[in-house]
């Protein structure tokens, strides 16, 4: 004979648990319902497009840190990375590359300039994935002191000031980097931004669930020691993550710097701080071993819909920093709480 009492808790459980794993999403459609009524023009579709837009740029830096995060790290440094390709990218359009011994310079057309950002950036994420993994710093300090050499060189990329007017230039070989951020699908109006933003998001998608890399990414995030033990190749992981979030900021880069037509050596300024608040919105654990990229791409959303809809609103920039750090406190916490729950639960199963 089955007793209800073992019945009747299981289902409440479960009621409360699907809550809380969906909260993100819960909070979405909250956010939308109230700005849709209280702030002007939030529903009609340039505004809709203009928030995807802003999505796709912090969601690229997002969904390169969910993937650092789940292994349990961190990386600081992808907004100041965003600023340094702007930089060096516009640099190119503008400056060409000097050859001294040729006595020339030469202007790279915009695939290569693309190209040789993102293999720079991609080394540059190799070297902080090198200290963390191989000299055992710190992923906080190692990525840290990775986004102060990022800033400096892009200060020192033009002494401090900015590369404007980057339009590129038939004569140099070297036209349409505007393109890259203002450019849409014929007909749709979808920026080629919001494509790109996509394609990432639906590559590391691929990557943590349908083969055995994102497998090890979470072994690692989980338990690193078992998963050595196991015969995973940590290293290499974490060698991975970084290179693919210094990658996913070079994307962003060349997106803001095109949509901007300029680069300034600030750009990306505190921008880390919103991919941390997405994925930990998302509900991926600060400790390691757990994360969705779906998740982050809604927690993505509700940053952006939270920033628009109260800029939308008048809200004081200031006040606005004050929400979102209140936000992420309060998503840390109920993590915490899920946490506790799912441990009550599995402690009580046990016992039934």
């Amino acid at each position: 004979m089955v007793e209800k009492k073992a019945v009747r808790p299981a289902g409440g459980r479960s009621i409360g648990t699907i809550l809380l794993k969906g909260r993100t999403f819960i909070a979405l459609i909250i956010l939308s319902a109230y700005f849709s009524v209280f702030a002007p023009n939030f529903t009609t579709w340039p505004s809709i497009v203009l928030m995807l837009k802003h999505a796709s740029i912090y969601g690229l830096l997002a969904v390169g840190m969910t993937l650092v995060i789940i292994t349990g790290g961190i990386d600081l440094s992808v907004g100041a990375l965003v600023g340094l390709c702007g930089m060096v990218a516009g640099g190119f359009l503008i400056q060409g590359i000097r050859l001294p011994f040729l006595a020339a310079t030469i202007y790279p057309n915009v695939p290569l300039i693309l190209l040789a950002v993102c293999l720079m950036a991609i080394l540059i994420g190799w070297v902080s994935g090198r200290l963390i993994a191989s000299v055992q710093v710190p992923a906080f300090i190692a990525t840290l002191g990775t986004m102060y050499v990022c800033r400096g060189f892009a200060m020192l990329r033009n002494n401090g000031a900015t590369f404007p007017n980057l339009f590129g230039s038939a004569e140099l070989g070297n036209p349409g980097f505007d393109l890259i951020g203002s450019a849409s699908i014929p007909g749709v109006n979808v920026p080629y931004s919001i494509i790109a933003f996509i394609v990432v998001a639906l590559a590391a998608w691929f990557i943590m669930k349908k083969t055995p890399l994102g497998n090890q990414i979470y072994a690692v995030g989980g338990n690193e020691r078992a998963a050595l033990l196991s015969g995973i190749r940590t290293k290499n992981i974490k060698l991975f993550v970084y290179m693919f979030s210094a990658f996913c900021a070079a994307v962003c880069s060349m997106i803001v710097t095109s949509q901007l037509r300029a680069s300034h050596p600030a750009t990306g300024e505190s921008w880390e701080m919103n991919a941390i608040a997405s994925v930990v919105l998302g509900g991926t654990s600060m400790s390691g071993g757990v994360g969705t990229i779906g998740g982050t791409v809604v927690g993505t959303l509700v940053i952006t819909v939270l920033n628009d809809g109260m800029t939308m609103m008048g809200v004081s920039n200031f006040w606005q920093m004050v929400i979102k750090g209140v936000v992420i406190v309060v998503a840390v916490v109920i993590d915490l709480m899920q946490k506790e729950m799912q441990k009550r639960i599995a402690l009580q199963m046990r016992n039934a």
